[in-house]
């Protein structure tokens, strides 16, 4: 691999009234105006080699990718490691109930009603970076989510993860070298060897 290019999905039927959702089973898909920000991913990418399209299991995404790639003859890939957070009991409801909890607790505790922790959910990202590392298509298209996104883009800016993160924009390119990938996945294997948010 030579490049990857970083995407969250468009904006979601429930991302749009402010709620969560970190089950994949659940048919959750995309507005009008996330399916055209979709739409306009895929004009930002005419002209661009894409050899390989990676998701995760969300309707989200994947309709994302549909819709950008439209079109174009690109394999696809899903991985679900790259599946949004469980939100356990806070799942269907305000992100901002959730994003309260998660910045009174440890990256380490886990979501009440078994959901995962932030730490367990960045070695899930590690390990499916990990998998698109050593992939043999020179330039990766990833479509996922915010949290995926943002911890690869801060930590390739040498930055750990944090309690609150910027969010991350619907359906725009981030571009990163093979190289950029793996000083940001090496960053995050670092901070799990003893995770704790950074100030």
């Amino acid at each position: 691999m030579e490049r990857v290019v970083l995407a969250r999905h468009g904006e979601s039927e429930l991302s749009f009234v402010g709620r969560t959702n970190g089950n994949p089973s659940l048919a959750v898909g995309l507005t009008q105006a996330g399916r055209e920000q979709a739409r306009q991913l895929g004009r930002e990418l005419v002209g661009e080699p894409v050899d390989l399209c990676v998701t995760s299991e969300f309707l989200r995404a994947t309709e994302t990718a549909d819709l950008a790639l439209e079109g174009r003859d690109v394999p696809r890939l899903v991985l679900a490691e790259l599946n949004d957070i469980r939100f356990g009991d806070f799942e269907g409801r305000l992100l901002t109930e959730y994003r309260a909890w998660a910045h009174a607790h440890g990256p380490e505790e886990r979501a009440p009603g078994k959901g995962d922790s932030r730490a367990q959910t960045v070695a899930r990202y590690v390990r499916a970076y990990r998998a698109i590392l050593e992939r043999p298509e020179n330039t990766v298209l990833v479509v996922a989510h915010g949290l995926p996104v943002r911890y690869v883009l801060d930590a390739a800016s040498g930055r750990d993860p944090a309690a609150a993160i910027t969010q991350v924009p619907y359906a725009e390119p981030f571009r990163l070298s093979v190289s950029q990938l793996e000083d940001a996945v090496r960053r995050l294997e670092a901070w799990l060897i003893a995770p704790a948010w950074s100030s």
